[in-house]
């Protein structure tokens, strides 16, 4: 399953389709990092040729049975999946909320999956209970279960349109913060809205399962690099690759954890600790340049590519270093002088809605170009069969193509469990109905035949989006949701809380597309893998499931335990939100709200978004790799560059691995970014709770220019 990252990397993917893919058995960067949001594959087998490139991948399992679907289903794969899952949703949460960017970690799941259930096995091996070996096949259902849980923490609207509703983030946001447009989080009615949308999006593309992965031969190319990562791990020198991973994993894992303690200590105060420390300067701290030792950020940059990492550095320098002075300059002129730099109606407003103009500028640039380049595709495929083969038989022995040994073994598992038609169908209108009767009793404003238009329509785009998916990696879902936003949003209109019905409708769309993607990238892995398609479909419900119980859960102790959650310039800003809800008031209200001149550099900044793709996809692509990504770009606009420091020395340290030793930074670096990010992610549950048990930190360590500590100890000698 592809998680929803940045869509930044999506970018990448979609502009650079040779480095689609960046992986093998021991590396996956999946840009879709991106995320939907917002890719790259390469490696030990690539993508498109499954098993022909070199040696077969089956022949090496050819002796082993595969285990039927029931027996893939093992109560240990969801113990480990269910802990796995809560590690996971804690880290996705913390992400969502600091910066929105959000890297792959289908490396780390498959990685500890794998780890968990071996040490399970040789455990009850050792005292003669052993009943059934750890196979692929399990491991697979392990890795959809997790990251379908954990996905819910990026795609339940934590970080963006769920609690874009919330009365922290309407007041300050400039209009609509009133009683009907403001719906505050409570883990009740979040946990029953999830169980309501996440599910629909599992139906609606089951019945085509055949045509996308059999008959088309659709890459998606995170589904093939999990695939592969897991039969890596299944040979005897994929299984020591992955202890040494592991062991590297948990190294950098305990160091993470044990320095977001350290740092804990000196945190007694707002503006105190290292993630404060001034280490450009102090007035480049005042334009949120420094270095704020994030160990989380530093992995992250260790994951993404690396022009996405440099795009976010230029990004910051350029609205940070150049913009907001100049702006902020014209104070008294552009607007009143006496407005905080926060208010929207000010230097913020500029912030938001420039990034907000680079956003759509990008989604709508590279969505026309997907659907594009998927109608061409779909249609030379249709013309090449004559007829499009929605039958369940067909594929290479129907067109009388050449078979290869992996994929005739391959396609007759995948076509060996069925999933009924009938269960798809009914499954789509039975969850589709409750919801439709039940969203308005959460969201009255949200009428019923407002759901049903988006329940119309929703089976086409979630075909178009996993059709895309599958030929570029990218997630266009959040570009759905956006899209939501304004047309449910204008249609409510303002006197009847279209803010928050922009919003909601946008939670709808966004599962049902994303979810169907996802799906459609498990039942890859699970084609590569032997794994059942209803091993993978149930899998997949149960993991969501988890996800939509587990994620509230996660959230709603950030919530209680962090009171600033959600102001900008806090710990957790989450930046997405107040442009997920700005998005919604310019839906319903239109452009009247914006300061001086904003108005006009968002037509600047859209245009440029869009002429930089264009000129991206005109260059050769070793040019083009040198391109900036716009969506990378906005994404400092709002909240600083401090991360953007942290992400570029990850990206330093990943460059200056590879050149030092290319075969170990290949293998291991996905393992030492995993631990930072894993370990950092983590230490915020102990620290969530020594938050809600009232215990402060003993130390306030903080940084004052050479005159102002002269004032203070002059102050205190006095």
């Amino acid at each position: 399953m592809a998680p929803h990252t940045t869509e930044a990397d999506a970018a990448a993917a979609a502009g650079d389709e040779e480095s689609a893919v960046e992986a093998g058995t021991l590396r996956h960067r999946h840009n879709a990092a991106k995320a939907d949001d917002d890719g790259e594959i390469k490696g030990s087998a690539p993508a498109g040729e499954e098993g022909d490139a070199e040696a077969s991948v089956e022949r090496a399992f050819e002796g082993r049975p595969v285990p039927t679907w029931r027996e893939q289903l093992t109560l240990r794969a969801f113990v480990v999946s269910f802990f796995l899952a809560i590690m996971f949703s804690v880290i996705v949460m913390k992400l969502n909320l600091t910066t929105g960017i959000i890297p792959s970690l289908n490396v780390s799941a498959g990685l500890l999956g794998f780890f968990f259930v071996r040490l399970w096995t040789s455990a009850i091996e050792r005292m003669g209970f052993l009943r059934q070996p750890f196979t692929r096949q399990e491991n697979t259902v392990i890795q959809t279960c997790v990251v379908a849980a954990y996905d819910i923490a990026f795609s339940g609207g934590f970080g963006n349109y769920l609690f874009a509703m919330s009365g922290t983030i309407a007041s300050q946001a400039t209009e609509a913060n009133d009683a009907q447009n403001v719906k505050d989080p409570h883990i009740g009615w979040m946990i029953g809205f999830l169980f309501l949308v996440s599910f629909v999006g599992l139906f609606a593309l089951v019945p085509l399962r055949k045509i996308m992965i059999v008959d088309y031969k659709l890459t998606y190319p995170s589904g093939t690099a999990t695939a592969y990562l897991i039969n890596g791990f299944h040979t005897p020198e994929g299984a020591k690759l992955a202890k040494k991973q592991v062991r590297t994993l948990g190294k950098f894992f305990s160091f993470s954890f044990l320095w977001g303690f350290f740092q804990w200590f000196y945190t007694a105060g707002d503006g105190c600790g290292f993630q404060n420390f001034p280490s450009l300067g102090l007035q480049a701290y005042k334009s949120r340049f420094y270095f704020d030792f994030s160990p989380t950020y530093v992995g992250v940059g260790m994951i993404c590519p690396h022009i996405v990492n440099v795009s976010v550095l230029l990004g910051g320098i350029l609205s940070w270093g150049v913009m907001w002075p100049l702006i902020h300059n014209n104070r008294g002129s552009w607007y009143s002088a006496d407005l905080k730099d926060s208010s929207l109606h000010g230097l913020q407003g500029y912030r938001v809605f420039i990034s907000i103009a680079m956003i759509l500028g990008d989604g709508l640039y590279n969505f026309v170009k997907v659907l594009i380049r998927t109608s061409v595709a779909f249609a030379a495929m249709a013309k090449k069969n004559s007829t499009i083969p929605v039958s369940d038989v067909g594929g290479a022995k129907a067109t009388g193509e050449p078979v290869s040994f992996d994929e005739q073994r391959r396609t007759e598992q995948f076509m060996k469990d069925q999933i009924p038609k009938s269960v798809a169908y009914a499954g789509y209108a039975a969850v589709a109905a409750v919801s439709i009767a039940t969203l308005p009793q959460i969201f009255p404003d949200l009428k019923w035949y407002y759901i049903l238009v988006a329940y119309v329509f929703a089976p086409v785009l979630a075909f178009c989006n996993a059709y895309g998916t599958g030929l570029t990696d990218w997630s266009l879902a959040s570009t759905y949701g956006k899209l939501a936003i304004f047309i449910f949003g204008a249609w409510a209109g303002a006197p009847h809380g279209g803010v928050l019905v922009g919003l909601a409708a946008c939670g709808v769309m966004m599962s049902i597309v994303s979810t169907a993607a996802d799906l459609m990238q498990d039942f890859k892995t699970g084609y590569l893998t032997l794994a059942s398609p209803r091993s993978m479909f149930i899998s997949q419900i149960i993991g969501t499931g988890m996800g939509c119980v587990i994620a509230p859960c996660v959230f709603w102790l950030f919530y209680k335990a962090f009171d600033d959650i959600g102001i900008s310039g806090s710990e957790y800003p989450a930046p997405y939100a107040i442009v997920y809800r700005n998005m919604a008031i310019l839906g319903v209200d239109g452009f009247s709200s914006l300061p001086k001149h904003c108005l006009t550099l968002c037509y600047v900044f859209f245009a440029g978004a869009i002429l930089i793709n264009l000129v991206r996809d005109l260059v050769p692509a070793k040019v083009a790799k040198f391109i900036p990504l716009p969506m990378a770009m906005a994404i400092p606009f709002y909240i600083g560059s401090y991360f953007a420091i942290d992400m570029f020395v990850g990206t330093v340290i990943v460059f200056v691995w590879g050149i030092v030793n290319k075969a170990k930074a290949d293998a291991f670096a996905p393992a030492v970014a995993s631990g930072l990010i894993c370990g950092d992610g983590i230490w915020t549950l102990p620290q969530s709770i020594l938050a809600l048990a009232k215990v402060k930190p003993p130390i306030c360590m903080k940084f004052l220019s050479r005159s102002v500590n002269a004032n203070v100890d002059a102050y205190l000698g006095n």
